[in-house]
């Protein structure tokens, strides 16, 4: 599974696209850190300063309240919290970590693990975590120990009480794959509930459109090209109505004698991603889904990646490393949606 972006080192693999003209509507923009990444919110036309300003100050809570809920770097995080907790009996939790959980572990059972939230140690041990960095590979023996305490199974929800509960006591829940599209989602509810129309949320490179642009079309979502080299555009979408994230394994690495481990971890073998799939970009109406999948589908790589994807129906937009470059291929869905 994916980490979280760190500061400096930005996996942005969507970019909001400009638009000239001269009857543009005015636009609003707020932007700032959190979650070790940064976000970027476009309002159209919005009706005063005043109410920019009351929502700049509601986005600032709900972001916080976010961090607070699914941060691994936050030790007083409701998460951290249940995390440090040795307990195997039931831990009473809050209705929103409990639900938020629940809807991570249905993302990993439809993909057989392959988006799985326990990844933590193995993430952790790869230097790619909350622990710190790493500079060469975990041995074999420190793999198999951290791939001992890896596994969605061993964790169970119950989310009328709420409560959470660890199969082994070291269990260790790892929202990084989910939390940055489940902030977009949040922020896109915060938004629709003010009565703004047309907008886009983005976080770390994760989104969501809703309405028009500013020169009233929908919104321009550039895919990058998976280069560590640059940041050339591969293909623009227009959106409105969804949410879209991106998994890469062509950003956030780190090489050893000449090998490149990506920050993707395979939860089965407990090793990075290294097949020729480098990135997989998925639309869904929830950012977080998105987000989850997009993970899911770079695991299990060019073949059984796009077989899961057919398989869920899902719009994916895979970017394979080819003797000729690089290679797009897309599922039904995508084609469907976007007529490509």
């Amino acid at each position: 599974m994916k980490t979280p972006s760190r500061i400096g080192f930005l996996f942005a693999a969507l970019t909001i696209l400009a638009c000239d003209g001269s009857s543009r509507l005015p636009e609003y923009e707020l932007a700032g850190a959190t979650m070790g990444t940064t976000f970027n919110i476009k309002v159209v036309a919005p009706p005063d300063d005043g109410a920019m300003e009351a929502l700049r100050q509601q986005i600032r809570d709900k972001l916080d309240s976010v961090e607070m809920l699914t941060s691994t770097y936050i030790k007083e995080s409701e998460l951290s919290l249940f995390n440090a907790n040795p307990s195997t009996d039931w831990i009473d939790v809050s209705a929103d970590l409990c639900n938020v959980i629940e809807q991570a572990l249905t993302l990993s059972r439809e993909t057989d693990g392959a988006f799985d939230i326990t990844v933590g140690p193995l993430v952790n041990l790869w230097g790619f975590g909350a622990e710190g960095f790493a500079n060469q590979p975990p041995t074999t023996d420190e793999i198999q120990l951290a791939l001992s305490r890896v596994g969605y199974q061993r964790l169970r929800t119950r989310c009328d009480v709420p409560a959470l509960r660890k199969q082994r006591s070291d269990l260790y829940v790892d929202l990084s794959g989910w939390a940055k599209g489940y902030a977009v989602d949040q922020l896109a509810s915060l938004l629709d509930e003010t009565a703004f129309t047309d907008y886009l949320v983005e976080i770390g490179g994760e989104l969501r459109a809703q309405g028009l642009n500013a020169d009233r079309h929908k919104w321009a979502i550039a895919i990058e090209k998976p280069d560590t080299a640059g940041r050339d555009i591969q293909l623009v979408l227009r959106l409105t109505g969804t949410g879209v994230a991106t998994s890469g394994d062509y950003r956030n690495y780190f090489e050893y004698e000449g090998v490149r481990y990506s920050h993707t971890i395979d939860s089965q073998s407990g090793w990075p991603v290294s097949h020729s799939l480098a990135a997989v970009t998925v639309i869904n109406e929830s950012a977080a889904t998105a987000d989850a999948l997009a993970t899911a589908l770079l695991v299990l790589g060019p073949e059984r990646g796009l077989s899961m994807a057919d398989k869920l129906g899902v719009a994916g937009y895979f970017l394979l490393r080819g003797p000729a470059g690089i290679e797009a291929r897309t599922t039904p869905s995508f084609d469907q949606m976007y007529k490509l």
